[in-house]
């Protein structure tokens, strides 16, 4: 990131800030910068008191009615990335785009905290100047992304013809996209459709939150298997009632394409994902597993989430395309250790 000329911002606290701390102050005030961010540049020395022009560089400072503070602001600007040898997994390829498999632990774009290693900087060095710039020189040939701990298969623009096309197939929900997924529980009924609207979560703005005003999300599932890992049997309520099957392979089908739209429309039906680390509270396996179940959860330190398919149109040749790919070593390490355990 390259830091360019500041803005400088005046604030002076009322009686509706009195007790906070000065980064949760800060953030209230200056809704568009992140509270990380603020509580950075507090302790970088970029806040003075009024008054006496003292350096505020404790993020844990109570702030007082009548306190009034100056903050500097430094404009951030990502440098525009460049090409790296980083190995592309390509499923198909011509002149107007590609289709490659993303690894998990790969961003999509550059961003913030990930300005090398990720598929733009793969796909300048494997393309050079031939993808599409409608997106901007920080995200060339980008039609659309999928979340950095999950893998699976995406289509990348090479021409302007490709991107656009693409991007209208995305608007209209023409593009076929799926998901395999593995949750906790098993989704009753086994086939359906979850419509909830989706919108940023006003606590957490790492999290997506279902919400009647958000975005409408659509996503259609299936439970293709169940995985049931044997259990300790610990009482005789346990034997009495039987145990349960505790989770299972869904395959998750997109109408819509919003952010984390599988993870949140999943939890919030009862069977977040495993490994979810922002949307499942049940990653500490249940207390009658069997030791090696519980090491194999454990050791799962995604989401367990995969992009098997997508179907489009070429836009240029207006052949109808569908990719798919089988589920990646990890999941199937998972579930072959949770029915064997």
């Amino acid at each position: 990131m390259i830091n360019q000329a500041p803005h400088i911002y005046e604030i002076v606290a009322e009686e509706d800030g009195k007790g906070l701390r000065l980064d949760k102050f800060l953030s209230i005030k200056l809704d568009n910068v992140s509270r990380s961010r603020l509580k950075s540049l507090i302790t970088e020395g970029q806040v003075i008191m009024h008054g006496d022009g003292k350096i505020i560089d404790d993020p844990s400072y109570r702030v007082k009615p009548l306190d009034g503070f100056t903050i500097e602001i430094p404009e951030i600007i990502d440098p525009v990335p460049e090409g790296e040898d980083i190995p592309l997994d390509i499923h198909y390829e011509d002149e107007h785009l590609l289709v490659i498999y993303k690894p998990v632990g790969m961003v999509v774009h550059p961003a913030p905290g990930n300005n090398t290693g990720t598929l733009v900087n793969a796909l300048i060095h494997h393309c050079g100047d031939s993808l599409s710039g409608i997106n901007g020189v920080r995200r060339p040939g980008i039609v659309h992304r999928i979340d950095k701990d999950t893998s699976g298969l995406m289509v990348v623009a090479k021409s302007d013809i490709a991107h656009q096309g693409l991007s209208k197939q995305f608007a209209k929900h023409t593009m076929e996209r799926a998901y395999m997924a593995i949750c906790w529980g098993v989704p009753n009924p086994t086939i359906g459709t979850i419509n909830l609207s989706l919108k940023r979560d006003k606590k957490n703005r790492l999290k997506i939150a279902v919400n009647p005003i958000g975005k409408h999300a659509i996503t259609h599932y299936k439970v293709i298997k169940r995985v049931e890992p044997p259990r300790k049997i610990t009482s005789r309520e346990n034997v009495r009632q039987g145990i349960p099957p505790s989770l299972s392979l869904v395959e998750c089908r997109l109408e819509t394409g919003r952010t984390h739209q599988v993870r949140v429309h999943m939890a919030h039906e009862g069977y977040p994902l495993v490994g979810d680390p922002l949307y499942s509270r049940r990653n500490n396996p249940q207390k009658n597993f069997t030791d090696k179940a519980k090491v194999a959860l454990a050791d799962f330190n995604r989401q367990a989430l995969h992009a098997y398919l997508i179907g489009f149109t070429h836009p240029a040749t207006k052949e109808a395309l569908t990719f798919e790919i089988e589920l990646p070593n990890d999941m199937k390490r998972l579930i072959k250790a949770l029915e064997s355990a």
